[in-house]
């Protein structure tokens, strides 16, 4: 394929004009900014890049194995037969990643991908080569910014899309139902495969583990180095001055940074409950932040190896995930068809229980790559009325549909975005923030994906022993039904996508999935035993004690709890109270973090255990009066007053005497 067969739709950091003018019926929608659209400017590439597959009788394999065991070498270091195939071809061709016991990457000069994947293809030794394409990010509780109403900031209406569904917010998710089952698991990791994340946002802090950055492209990187520990996103802005230097980049790629990882995780995984800034649909689930995406974008090899390194599969050069992945957003795509490879990977990662949440795509058309692939969560974006969102691609591809935003005004304060942990910088990072309805509005459905991915991170809190295609099935059954009326006069049901972009429409089963997302339904659905713990805050402070509460915690089938354990995992603290009652009473003793754990029964002898850490203040030592200052004692003996304080005193008593007013006679 050409490069322009490699263009991708971006971010949703939408500068937003002043004053709102009403949204006319079928009108083109406000949604992400795009970049690199199908109709930009192509880039030359730098070098070809072709991921090869090779047979496995094939005589490059058999020599590699006869090679790997006369000198003791593991035949699982995987292939490098670049030199082989360029004498074959008559090109220089170089190695590149293994990728697998049987794939590399090959990379070579003065040829097009497309043309080398297609002249490696025809070998007989090749079972399959594909362009190693790119791809790009689509654009775009007590927590005081969820609540409606919102006085100070926007979008006044809150986090509206977490809420239970009413007659204005019909494609609201329904997570409060969800939470009251289970607020996710610190042992349910979700991998967010992104730009790299703030790890400074203070919604997130806690929230994330040691990831890994998979961008190998150094000038495309933005950090000044390639692949190494450091997921942190440094800003994927581009100037003029990357057009043609960068590879991949044109003129549509232009633009300010979009912190598009950072938005994402915290839709996933934002700290809940803490008395700051918003609620995220996973709650206590840990997020895995895996940078695969610098300026203009990433390849697809290395979004293939952050899938495999994610679920703790080895991937050469990178060290072992300590801690693997039960869920992987996402939130990108590119306009192919799915590749054998991505068919690979994606049954690899499977393979080990893991599910794989996708992003439909934001151009309207149809469903974008890995989003087309077989095995996995394809999720196409809705207004909040729950009708298909303007921009959200759609076809029979689709899952599910959760909302993507939307504005239903074309200028002014943006009505329905979706409100996430956010960076002010235009380029590198400057200030912690969250996006809005004015200059950082974000829309797309890289943002719907994340809520299901966050759904199904519950759904394995709720019971771990559910496998990726019980998790499907549980989504489909538990869906809300699209609606049919509401919208304005002239939305028709949507049909199968064409070339033509297809504007907001009435969702059905052949083209948005099997119905809106219900993140409480389908919890309900798959839960088992379930230990859960209530408090009322987890910020806490030394030596005041803290009420846990355990009666929200579920029994299999409907059955009752019949014994409660609980137990102090890590921290200086006591529990004041017995620790087999549904209650107890927990007093830390110094400032720090203290973790609890809560194992139930229920009286099927079922079990389940959960935890709950707390952020441990010290204590405010109290207000003490200082003390009277006293004449200095002199040496003159007990009680004996110096002459001249003696002086001192009689002088002030007789200023007193002067100025006190007196009635007068």
């Amino acid at each position: 394929m050409t490069h322009a067969a490699s263009r991708f739709f971006l971010w949703s950091v939408l500068a937003c004009a002043a004053a709102g003018s009403a949204l006319p019926a079928l009108a083109a929608e406000r949604g992400p900014l795009l970049r690199s659209a199908t109709s930009a400017p192509i880039a030359a590439e730098r070098e070809a890049r072709v991921i090869v597959k090779f047979k496995a009788d094939a005589a490059l394999v058999r020599i590699q194995s006869t090679t790997a065991a006369n000198t003791a070498a593991s035949a699982a270091a995987g292939p490098q037969h670049a030199q082989a195939l360029g004498l074959r071809l008559g090109l220089a061709l170089a190695d590149g990643r293994v990728l697998g016991p049987r794939s590399q990457l090959v990379t070579g000069s003065g040829i097009r991908s497309a043309d080398l994947a297609a002249r490696l293809a025809a070998l007989p030794d090749v079972e399959y080569a594909e362009v190693d394409a790119r791809k790009r990010p689509f654009a775009a509780p007590n927590d005081p910014l969820y609540a409606a109403g919102q006085a100070t900031t926007t979008p006044a209406v809150g986090q509206w899309y977490l809420r239970a569904p009413a007659a204005t917010t019909v494609s609201a998710i329904n997570a409060e139902a969800a939470w009251a089952i289970t607020t996710g698991k610190p042992s349910i990791v979700v991998a967010v495969l992104d730009t790299g994340v703030r790890f400074e946002h203070p919604d997130l802090q806690g929230k994330l583990l040691p990831g890994y950055d998979f961008v190998g492209t150094v000038a495309a990187s933005n950090d000044g180095d390639g692949r190494d520990a450091d997921p942190s996103d440094p800003g994927d802005y581009v100037t003029t001055a990357d057009v043609g230097v960068v590879s991949g980049c044109t003129t549509a790629d232009v633009g300010p940074s979009s912190w598009h990882g950072t938005q994402t995780a915290g839709l996933i995984g934002a700290a809940t409950n803490n008395g700051i800034g918003m609620a995220s649909v996973g709650r206590d689930v840990k997020v895995l932040p895996l940078r695969v995406f610098g300026k203009c974008g990433g390849f697809d090899s290395d979004i293939q190896d952050a899938m495999r390194w994610a679920v703790g599969l080895t991937v050469a050069g990178a060290p072992q995930n300590q801690n693997p992945a039960k869920v992987l957003n996402l939130s990108l795509g590119g306009p192919q068809a799915c590749s054998q490879r991505y068919k690979d990977v994606i049954a690899e990662v499977t393979a080990t229980g893991a599910v794989i949440v996708v992003a439909a795509g934001n151009e309207g058309l149809s469903v974008d790559s890995p989003a087309n692939c077989p095995g996995v969560i394809a999720v196409a974006g809705v207004r909040h009325a729950g009708t298909k969102v303007g921009y959200s691609s759609l076809g029979p591809e689709v899952t599910l549909s959760a909302p993507a935003g939307n504005c239903v005004n074309l200028n002014g304060t943006c009505l329905y975005p979706l409100l996430t942990t956010l960076n002010s910088g235009s380029q590198g990072p400057v200030s912690s923030i969250y996006s809005d309805g004015d200059a950082h509005a974000t829309l797309g459905t890289s943002f719907s994906t994340p809520l299901v991915a966050g759904t199904a991170a519950l759904m394995l809190s709720a019971n771990a022993s559910l496998t990726p295609a019980q998790v499907i099935a549980a989504l489909k059954t538990s869906a809300r039904p699209f609606p049919t009326t509401g919208a304005d006069a002239g939305v028709a049901a949507c049909t199968a996508p064409t070339a033509v972009e297809q504007l907001e429409c009435y969702c059905t089963t052949s083209t948005c999935g099997a119905g809106l997302l219900d993140a409480g339904a389908a919890v309900a659905l798959v839960a088992t035993v379930n230990a859960h713990i209530s408090v009322a805050s987890t910020a806490v402070t030394a030596g005041v004690q803290v009420a846990l509460d355990a009666l929200s915690s579920r029994g299999s089938s409907g059955r009752a709890i019949s014994t409660y354990a609980w137990a102090i995992i890590s921290g200086a603290a006591t529990f004041t109270s017995a620790t087999n009652a549904s209650t107890a009473v927990l007093l830390p003793s110094a400032a720090g973090s203290v973790t609890v754990s809560l194992t139930v029964t229920d009286t099927a002898g079922q079990q389940d255990t959960t935890s709950t850490t707390f952020t441990v203040s010290a204590a405010t030592p109290p207000v003490v009066n200082p003390p009277v200052a006293q004449p200095a004692p002199t040496s003159g003996g007990g009680g004996a007053m110096e002459f001249g304080w003696l002086l001192g005193w009689l002088a002030s008593v007789i200023g007193v005497w002067a100025v006190t007013p007196r009635r007068r006679g």
